[in-house]
């Protein structure tokens, strides 16, 4: 590597230092099937233009989401973005800041993230936000945890209806931590009982409204039975808008909620970058992860924006932070806060409603197509179907027809057992000819 200034005897004296005998060492922890053995192969290098022009051919084999047909979620989902969105976050005051450790002269950003913080404290029904996190999963994680330092307990209940990859995430995070995770079979018919998982040595369970599947919940009674073990309840939503629609966790008695805030303001971006949501009761406040901002006054009695609780181990030091969150996706909760703010609240409802009313109309035509089967009683804009035929194959084949239909569930839950069911969310953008669309097209493949 000629741009490295180290020498092989440097490297070998750090090494040393270090306690091990070679950089290979240093990766024992990456699984196998994911170290390359040869290097990646790709061309040589080329020109400005003929680089162009092939990754312009590879893209060209790429549906893009808004050019057919699309029901695809699964904790990621395509809203419209306003215009103003994109226009107001390339603003220089936003676009160019960073992380505000001068609040004199970053009080735009403060204060974009104190608006922020509010707008999540009110979707959620929560006491107290963070100024934002990497996406969902990740926030997921961080709040187990959280309820860990909490309640000086290390087992953790994971619903069968939490979001695969979130679980995934929370299982990463927790390897190290000499914690038990007792994770519920994956809950397509929406019918677990948490409550029975719960003992003296749960620290919370981990549920998410609506589920991966779909179904929503009345969680209040989940949260007394939490309570009454010392256990705290939290609350996963992986699509911010059925907020618009649906009683927040925090009116549930919830005490973390974490969420994924994608839907609002952030096209799908091919999987990021996202946005984190967290909210918890105030009484928790200290063992938040990231930071919080402000509100406060000046000498003379004027209004400006500070970072009143920085926790993470960018702020502090590591042995005192509470997590080794290193940004807070500041852009994105910037256009977060610009879409909701544009909305309203009764523009937020009204999208909301757009969402669910979409839902309806395409479980409906589904459910009059034989052979499926919609397992859902409640939803709020994605549903589970059983299909007569695999699920994976189904959409493979109206994937020729210009009909992206949703995502298999053994996409990610490839070892369930689930081959035959089908995610399917709709959302404001879907029109009533997709509808039909997908209808005719499915029962095409079907029949």
């Amino acid at each position: 590597m000629r741009y490295l200034p180290h020498t092989a005897e440097d490297r070998r004296a750090m090494l040393q230092v270090i306690g091990v005998d070679a950089v290979d060492d240093l990766f024992v922890d990456v699984p196998r099937v994911a170290v390359l053995d040869d290097l990646v192969d790709l061309p040589n290098h080329r020109g400005e233009l003929a680089v162009d022009r092939a990754l312009t051919a590879i893209a060209a084999k790429n549906t893009p989401a808004g050019s057919v047909p699309f029901f695809v979620g699964a904790g990621a989902y395509r809203h419209h973005v306003p215009a103003a969105v994109d226009h107001l976050i390339q603003r220089s005051e936003f676009l160019t800041a960073y992380t505000p450790y001068q609040p004199e002269i970053s009080q735009g950003t403060l204060q974009v993230l104190f608006e922020f913080q509010t707008q999540v404290a009110l979707l959620t029904g929560m006491e107290v936000a963070n100024a934002s996190m990497y996406d969902g999963a990740t926030a997921c994680a961080e709040a187990v945890l959280m309820a860990n330092r909490v309640t000086r307990r290390r087992r953790t209940v994971l619903s069968g209806g939490l979001h695969p990859q979130y679980r995934s995430v929370v299982e990463t995070q927790s390897k190290f931590l000499d914690g038990e995770i007792v994770a519920g079979a994956p809950d397509p018919q929406g019918d677990e009982n948490l409550a029975d998982l719960i003992d003296d040595d749960t620290a919370c369970v981990v549920a998410q409204n609506p589920t991966f599947f779909g179904h929503l919940h009345d969680l209040r009674d989940l949260a007394a039975a939490c309570h009454a073990k010392g256990a705290l309840l939290v609350v996963a939503v992986a699509e911010t808008v059925s907020l618009g629609a649906v009683t927040p966790p925090g009116a549930m008695g919830a005490d973390i909620v974490v969420a994924e805030g994608q839907s609002l303001g952030n096209a799908l971006n091919f999987g990021g970058p996202y946005l984190g949501l967290f909210a918890a009761r105030e009484k928790f406040v200290r063992q938040m992860p990231g930071r919080l901002c402000g509100e406060t006054v000046d000498i003379e009695g004027r209004r400006g924006y500070v970072l009143t609780l920085s926790t993470r181990e960018q702020h502090i030091r590591r042995e005192k932070a509470t997590s080794n969150i290193c940004t807070n996706s500041g852009l994105c909760s910037l256009a977060f806060t610009i879409h909701l703010s544009l909305l309203g609240e009764d523009g937020f409802k009204h999208l909301a409603e757009l969402n669910h009313a979409g839902a309806c109309e395409t479980a409906e035509t589904l459910a009059g197509i034989p052979g499926v089967e919609v397992l859902n009683g409640t939803f709020f804009n994605e549903f589970t179907v059983r299909l007569p035929k695999p699920a994976a194959e189904v959409v493979d084949t109206l994937a020729t027809q210009g009909v992206l239909a949703g995502v298999p569930v053994s996409r990610l839950l490839p070892d369930a057992g689930l081959d035959d069911l089908l995610l399917v969310a709709t959302t404001e953008t879907t029109e009533a000819d997709d509808i039909t669309a997908l209808g005719r097209a499915l029962e095409g493949v079907l029949s």
